[in-house]
């Protein structure tokens, strides 16, 4: 029997280095080593202090990745410093939109078809479909959320009484809906674990970062009345991100309210179980040590992780949307053409093998990253369950740690660096397909095999 053979259309020949994913990755890379340079420069560091090259570079990749992670106290450097680790967050939250626009301004540059398509995924079908003003709604909508978050956390921590609390407030509400999980303080928000106001906003920020622009703005439309009902997708994510959040918070508060959250009144201890429920999908922001969370509360935030936000979002993970699809295969059996049918919806056999695809590719580079962290760590008293927390954070840009990142060692840094670009970058440029393919109506046998 013929075999189908694919090959590039005539005229047709592919050229990495001149591919969208060739040039979302040198973006990324051009903006970590351009982070990594101006973190080491003196003016970066506070008084006798300075890190070490790789310590840039992991901070630097971090910020961009936003993921929260990090070797060195954010202490350690000066306003300067702390404002670059910012603006890193800020680009990388908007990420492939920040890549986008790079190409719009770039003289000559007509968008390709997958391009065009994947900027256009960032977005609801039927709204809009020209790049640019997709861009524009985007960072307009960043930047108006990102204010009332910097505006009522400026005034909940004045009337905490700390210094400096309209700069805390800028920092925070940036990191927040960026969801990076990067804090002024060395232990992140642990000191205000009692403020449930304060928890409250940034639970609010995080959610809103990691719902995505494009069920945003589904529902400012939905809300202004210019639109009837919610789109099929944002309908997923939202009851999604509410199933997680409530079932994880519920968890949280019958594993910790006598561990973790042990002394706190009672609505305190609800607010910070759905506050970690909705920051261990994708922030990192920690307002309880996680090192004192018993092992089915770390197990339970190493698959919330995993899990993260939604497509389209500034989160990681492998996408709320992606695990609907996958218990969906586990659940119902796909009709004759591949779909699956859910109530008064189908999901298409393509919609199926995309999901599943990115699944696998996901656990596949995890698994790697994890092994090699292993192999660097096996000398350095690290447990398995730290090595595997720690990866997943890095990977899902989670941000969230057992105490272990400042003791990694340098190949171990440099191990997390790529599990943390791998997981923002990495999976995104497989977006852009590479290849055109032309098809042959040539029939396989079929392969039989024992499931």
């Amino acid at each position: 029997m013929a075999h189908r053979r694919s090959k590039t259309a005539p005229g047709k020949t592919w050229n990495f280095c001149r591919s969208e994913a060739f040039y979302l990755i040198s973006f990324f890379a051009v903006l970590i080593a351009a982070g990594t340079i101006l973190l080491s420069l003196p003016g970066a560091h506070a008084e006798n202090t300075g890190i070490k090259p790789v310590d840039a570079a992991f901070t630097a990749t971090s910020a961009i990745c936003v993921t929260g992670l990090t070797t060195v106290a954010l202490s350690s450097f000066s306003p300067f410093g702390q404002m670059i680790i910012l603006c890193l967050v800020q680009i990388g939250a908007l990420g492939i939109v920040s890549f986008t626009s790079i190409l719009v301004i770039m003289p000559g540059h007509r968008f390709s078809i997958s391009s065009r398509n994947t900027i256009q995924g960032l977005y609801l079908n039927g709204i809009e479909y020209k790049p640019r003003r997709i861009i524009r709604s985007i960072v307009l909508l960043t930047l108006t959320i990102e204010a009332a978050g910097v505006l009522l956390l400026s005034l909940i921590f004045k009337n905490a009484g700390l210094d400096r609390p309209v700069y805390a407030g800028l920092f925070h509400g940036i990191s927040a809906f960026s969801n990076a999980g990067i804090s002024l303080y060395d232990n992140s928000l642990i000191g205000f674990q009692d403020n449930k106001l304060l928890i409250i906003v940034f639970g609010a920020l995080i959610a809103a970062g990691s719902a995505g622009f494009l069920v945003l703005h589904d529902l400012f439309r939905v809300i202004t009345r210019k639109k009837r009902k919610l789109s099929y997708h944002s309908l997923v994510v939202i009851g999604m991100s509410l199933v997680l959040s409530a079932g994880s918070g519920v968890l949280y508060f019958i594993f910790e309210s006598n561990h973790a959250f042990k002394g706190l009144d009672l609505w305190t201890k609800l607010s910070n179980a759905v506050f970690h429920a909705v920051t261990a999908r994708t922030a990192g922001f920690q307002a309880a040590p996680l090192t004192v969370f018993t092992g089915p509360s770390r197990l339970l935030t190493g698959i919330l992780m995993f899990i993260g936000g939604a497509p389209g979002s500034v989160s990681g993970g492998v996408k709320v949307t992606t695990i609907f699809v996958v218990a969906a295969v586990m659940m119902r059996k796909p009709d004759s053409q591949g779909d699956i049918r859910i109530r008064r919806h189908r999901l298409s056999a393509e919609t199926i093998n995309r999901a599943v695809s990115y699944f696998l590719k996901a656990l596949f580079l995890l698994s790697l990253c994890v092994f090699a962290l292993s192999v660097t760590e096996r000398h350095n008293a690290a447990s398995f369950e730290q090595i595997l927390f720690e990866t997943i954070s890095a990977f899902a840009t989670a941000g969230l740690t057992l105490d272990y990142t400042p003791l990694l060692t340098t190949a171990g840094k440099a191990v997390v660096i790529a599990a943390m670009f791998a997981g923002r970058v990495g999976l995104v440029a497989l977006a852009f397909p590479p290849v055109r393919h032309k098809n042959y109506a040539i029939t396989y046998s079929k392969g039989e095999l024992l499931i």
